[in-house]
């Protein structure tokens, strides 16, 4: 299973990290973020099955495509400003990864407006 496989990347990771944590924290930093790499370059497959599985739900339930989109960008938006966050916090720069996740809030906020639109005509339609 692919969770084992990043569990032991992960302890290994933790390992070097802490080694180097009180010596050189600008390494202990690089090592967070080439941990983050490898894990996305294993977990991006993953995507795949993922995405074709919501697209044929959403067949079946007859979702416009349009709004499939905009759900999985703000799934990317969300988990890429959450990932940038962490990076930034693990590297002592808070300031920078809250103004990401702001920034990823008001992104998502304005992507979400089509959906929001279709569901109160939705409501509208239905009273």
């Amino acid at each position: 299973m692919v969770i084992f496989k990043i569990v032991a990347i992960a302890m290994m990771t933790l390992f070097i990290y802490l080694l180097f944590k009180d010596r050189k924290s600008e390494v202990s930093s690089l090592i967070s973020v080439a941990y983050t790499l490898v894990i996305i370059g294993i977990i991006i497959f993953q995507f795949n099955d993922i995405i074709t599985f919501i697209r044929e739900i959403s067949k079946e339930a007859r979702v416009d495509t349009l709004y499939l989109g905009i759900v999985l960008k703000i799934l990317a938006i969300a988990f890429l400003c959450s990932l940038t966050n962490d990076i930034c916090k693990d590297a002592g720069a808070a300031n920078i990864g809250s103004r990401v996740e702001f920034a990823g809030k008001i992104l998502i906020l304005g992507l979400s407006i089509p959906i929001l639109r279709a569901l109160l005509e939705a409501i509208i339609k239905i009273l």
